[in-house]
């Protein structure tokens, strides 16, 4: 098994394992997950009974795009965490339970996560 390979399931494992907890807790709460690539990061609301994205943002958008230096730094993590928040509760949505994947809970990540929060996400 090349390293490579065996990185990616360990990052499966890791992003399984977490989801299965959140999918435990969450009590009817749609789900904010998080997927970051070196080029951009991706934010959506999800409703997991359903199956459906009540909303999305990312900074791979126009409006994004043109105002910030890269779509790969904290900042732009934060702009997204911003405009996810607006989104979700124009989508009638207050309360989310966090979905980080199989990122840790540090800069881009954490810098969404913060932005969003204090723009009227709780979780």
């Amino acid at each position: 098994m090349s390293i490579k390979t065996r990185l990616n399931a360990l990052n499966a494992r890791r992003k399984e394992r977490n989801r299965t907890k959140i999918r435990a807790s969450a009590h009817g709460r749609p789900r904010l997950s998080v997927h970051r690539s070196s080029r951009y990061i991706y934010a959506q609301v999800i409703d997991d009974t359903k199956g459906v994205t009540l909303a999305a943002a990312s900074s791979l958008e126009e409006a994004l795009r043109s105002s910030l230096k890269t779509g790969a730094d904290t900042k732009a993590a934060s702009e997204v965490g911003k405009l996810i928040a607006e989104r979700a509760k124009a989508a009638g949505v207050t309360e989310v339970i966090f979905d980080r994947g199989a990122y840790l809970y540090h800069g881009r990540i954490k810098a969404l996560a913060e932005a969003a929060r204090e723009n009227g996400l709780s979780f």
